[in-house]
């Protein structure tokens, strides 16, 4: 099977969607994404700003998770990193805000 393109993150997010379409892999990749910016907050209060990186973990730990456990799908960070990783922003920010549609 062929795999999708896409030329837009526009025409990528209805298909991101998609493959988070269950409630409990939305929520891990939202506990993962608040730990994430809850690493690096911390990483620059204690003044070790230069470990942020280490905030990928708790992050795409939580993600996969939700992809391999629930949906049982392939990340889309594997073939489309920049638009899975804006995605995952522009979801939480959804989800935070009560507008992110079932």
């Amino acid at each position: 099977m062929a795999e999708r393109r896409f030329n837009s993150f526009a025409e990528f997010w209805p298909f991101y969607l998609g493959e988070h379409s269950k409630p409990a892999t939305r929520l891990l990749h939202c506990v993962g994404s608040l730990a994430a910016i809850a690493v690096v907050v911390t990483f620059i209060v204690i003044g070790h700003w230069y470990l942020f990186p280490l905030a990928l973990i708790p992050g795409y730990a939580c993600a996969w998770i939700g992809h391999f456990f629930i949906e049982k799908n392939r990340p889309a960070t594997f073939t489309y990193p920049l638009w899975s990783f804006m995605g995952d922003w522009k979801m939480l920010a959804l989800m935070l805000t009560g507008k992110l549609k079932r």
